[in-house]
């Protein structure tokens, strides 16, 4: 049997139909908004009218001929008053309208239970170390009132607490760090695993205020990023750490991001850098950036020790003097570097004595980046042949007065055996992925003033520049874009920002098949 077809009103008037339909709810938004002040009287005059009926059952049967009369007696003298029935309508239309109106429950003012057994069992944990038997008005006591310790409280969605204001005791000894680290302990594990904590301590008002802090972006990829001449951005911080921030672009949108600014040049008071940091850190994405934003300036020459080829996209680029890999490759280069270093000073000095302005060609930057020079140590040494690592002296010692920038990147194990030299004029520091605290003190300096996490995404780490403060650092993502791994939106991002070759076409169609192997080929120019 055939099918018989649809009528017409429903084949061809799906569109109508959601019309009609959209229609009739706009009107019914707009009746209901319009009545309104209709409806909640008529919600409160019901309301009033159970309300009555529940006092008249509630009313004994002996009380109800009186309560009726005093009704009658009231009714009576409304009706006998001068427009008496007029404003008995109009209270019994406002008492409805009151009556009726829509309730909101109140905000809680103070924690909940679950909250005040939280900063309760905090306090408990607190008392031996905020509190001395000699005390005789301890402020931390057992089975004592937290809310007189607790200045301020805040807790998240989660009901675990976001920021805390703890008082303690004068005599508390706030300016030992073994006595800060206990307490810092303490409450990373009481208020919660798992997050990252900010300690402030203020000695002068026996105040300690523990913030949680939100992750810091990992999406940010490598880009022009609007600083000036001198100026490197190493990476992200917190918003408090810093008085400034960047312009990024987020695909279509644009958002403002406080950085971590390395300034270097002949007034720079850091102007040299020490990376260090586990395998798969970030040591070598930061290089790579740092490299990127070099080339825009001045000039940049590598020295790989690990030879993985992690640099292969700058073989040739304009303002790439040599990709060295090799241990006689990195000498010849380095000893090239400290004659560069030493005739700078001198022409500039030249200059100076004549009463001229330093010559162009020693104004233009120089960046030595060294990634592990203890890996090739350790090969000068089974070879006989003197380490690299000496011939950063002059450089390291003189190269702010002759515009020369060393970056040195090396494992947290292989910090030993980075020369003296090294160690004495790095006084720029970064330490990217997961360390043990006195890790972090001995490359900072200090320690920081956050509680480290056990899970460190890539590029993720601290730094401190001189004797500043210790900043929470998040590497822009600046990828091998020759890497398989590596995601087209980064590789993109990176391939934008290489400079031009400056090798003619033919060597480079040679050294790009090497390149996408892993393995460099040095060039000069």
């Amino acid at each position: 049997m055939a099918r018989r077809p649809l009528p017409r009103i429903l084949s061809n008037g799906t569109a109508s139909i959601a019309r009609s339909r959209e229609l009739a709810r706009s009107a019914a938004d707009s009746a209901t908004d319009v009545l309104h002040p209709l409806i909640t009287i008529t919600r409160g005059l019901r309301r009033l009218a159970a309300a009555g009926r529940r006092r008249w059952a509630d009313t004994p049967k002996d009380k109800r001929g009186p309560l009726l009369f005093l009704v009658a007696s009231v009714i009576l003298v409304v009706a006998l008053v001068p427009y008496g029935p007029l404003l008995a309508l109009i209270s019994l239309m406002a008492a409805a309208a009151w009556t009726g109106r829509e309730r909101t429950a109140p905000e809680p003012t103070g924690p909940d239970e679950a909250q005040v057994q939280r900063l309760q069992s905090l306090y408990e944990a607190l008392v031996p170390y905020f509190s001395v038997p000699e005390d005789p008005t301890p402020l931390f006591a057992h089975g004592g009132e937290w809310d007189k310790a607790f200045v301020e409280h805040d807790f998240d969605d989660t009901g675990r607490i976001s920021r805390l204001v703890v008082r303690y005791p004068a005599y508390f000894t706030d300016g030992e760090a073994e006595s800060r680290a206990r307490i810092e302990q303490l409450l990373h594990a009481k208020a919660g695993r798992g997050r990252e904590y900010h300690f402030t301590w203020d000695e002068e008002g026996n105040q300690l205020t523990v913030t949680v802090l939100a992750p810091l972006p990992t999406d940010i990829a490598a880009q022009r990023f609007v600083t000036a001449p001198g100026e490197t951005v190493l990476g992200f911080t917190d918003e408090t750490g810093v008085q400034r921030t960047l312009p990024l672009a987020d695909g279509a949108e644009q958002r403002d991001v406080p950085p971590v600014v390395w300034r270097t040049g002949i007034r720079s008071t850091e102007p040299h850098l020490l990376i260090a940091g586990q395998p798969g850190s970030g040591t070598t994405t930061l290089l790579r950036s740092i490299a990127l934003q070099a080339l825009q300036y001045g000039d940049v020459l590598i020295v790989e020790g690990s030879a993985t080829g992690d640099y292969a996209c700058l073989t040739g680029r304009d303002g790439v003097l040599a990709i060295e890999c090799g241990l006689a490759g990195a000498l010849a280069s380095l000893e090239w570097a400290a004659h560069e270093t030493e005739r700078r000073l001198i022409a500039a000095n030249r200059a100076r004595q004549a009463g001229h302005p330093p010559p162009e060609d020693t104004k233009r930057p120089l960046w030595i980046l060294l990634d592990r020079p203890s890996a090739l140590g350790h090969l000068a040494a089974a070879d006989g042949r003197k380490d690299p690592q000496s011939l950063l002296q002059v450089p390291l010692r003189h190269g702010r007065a002759a515009n020369v920038t060393v970056v040195v990147a090396d494992q947290l194990d292989g910090l030993d055996a980075l020369s003296d030299p090294v160690h004495q004029h790095t006084r720029a520091r970064v330490v990217l992925g997961h360390a043990t605290v006195d890790q972090l003190e001995d490359v900072l300096g200090v320690p920081p003033h956050t509680t480290p996490t056990s899970d460190v995404p890539p590029g993720r780490g601290y730094a401190r520049l001189g004797t500043g403060q210790v900043h929470r650092l998040q590497v822009p993502a600046t990828p091998d874009p020759y890497d398989d791994a590596t995601s087209e939106a980064h590789r993109q991002a990176v391939l934008e920002l290489l400079p031009e070759r400056s090798t003619p076409p033919d060597a480079v169609e040679n050294a790009a098949p090497e390149a996408t192997e892993a393995e460099p080929v040095p060039a000069e120019s």
